[in-house]
């Protein structure tokens, strides 16, 4: 990675990096007052933090075909998180994280199909090898832990909060070309936290001040990482920039263990050796590079 062109690379990374540190967050989080509740203060927080921000840079009158992306990547993201979240309560962070990571894969495919970018060969490949570390991961931790009602609760909603996220990435990119970071975060924040305050009086735990201050944390850190993201995407195709997110189970080992004790086995090494060396195959594509599809 040289020059300009690796700038979208590392800001991918960092953003990776951030939304890794904010599950930790909000495991805690959710873990004590349900994924739902955790889910709609993170939006409401990161909305009153963000929104003062786009005011005073100079809010546009967002365009009608903005609005569009912005209302559907809001509702797409909303039940990506909570699902998402809900699968925190029940399966160790960094294998909920590994198990997401069919998302960036099925990616590849939708921008062919729905942006029209071509799939290269490095491209294809690098994912690949990435997906096949997961695939170790989770077969080490279903091999060793058993498989138990929790479980499989656990592994429905990180394969559907998966499928979403891959979609997300679609939407993200589009998005990304009409509007500035701060207006998707804006909207990213917004929509979940309007969307969810329709069920609020329905699941609603009061958080103590523990769980409050972790969710302020996850949601400086959701808009810290949805700009980044968003800054990365508007500079680089969505197949160069989706194999980055690989290198958050490297993020998700470490604050697991921090946080909650979750150990780390060789074969999840093995696996995640893997999982690098498809993020530096993907990273290292030539734009002359010839396309598979």
């Amino acid at each position: 990675m040289r020059g300009a062109n690796s700038l979208p690379i590392l800001a991918a990374l960092t953003g990776v990096a951030l939304l890794s540190l904010m599950d930790a967050f909000m495991k805690d989080a959710a873990l004590a007052i349900g994924a739902l509740t955790a889910a709609w203060l993170r939006a409401v927080f990161g909305t009153a933090l963000v929104l003062p921000l786009w005011l005073a840079t100079g809010a546009r009158r967002v365009p009608r075909d903005a609005l569009a992306l912005h209302l559907e990547r809001g509702v797409v993201s909303c039940f990506m998180a909570v699902t998402f979240f809900f699968a925190l309560t029940k399966l160790p962070l960094a294998e909920t994280i590994a198990i997401s990571f069919v998302a960036p894969l099925v990616t590849l495919y939708l921008a062919r199909v729905l942006l029209g970018e071509a799939v290269t060969r490095a491209a294809v490949g690098g994912s690949l090898l990435g997906f096949a570390g997961t695939i170790v991961i989770v077969g080490d931790r279903l091999g060793s832990a058993g498989f138990d009602a929790d479980t499989a609760w656990g592994l429905a909603a990180i394969l559907l909060s998966s499928m979403l996220y891959a979609y997300n990435f679609i939407v993200m990119r589009r998005q990304s070309q009409v509007a500035g970071p701060v207006e998707v975060a804006v909207f990213h924040s917004g929509v979940a936290a309007l969307l969810l305050a329709l069920a609020a009086p329905f699941f609603f735990v009061r958080p103590d001040a523990g769980s409050a201050g972790y969710i302020a944390i996850s949601a400086v850190l959701t808009v810290a990482g949805a700009m980044t993201l968003a800054w990365a995407y508007a500079r680089a195709e969505a197949q160069k920039l989706v194999p980055m997110e690989y290198s958050g189970f490297l993020w998700a080992s470490l604050f697991g263990w921090l946080f909650f004790r979750e150990g780390v086995s060789p074969v999840t090494v093995f696996g995640t050796a893997l999982i690098v060396a498809g993020c530096w195959i993907a990273a290292r594509r030539q734009d002359t590079e010839q396309a598979v599809v």
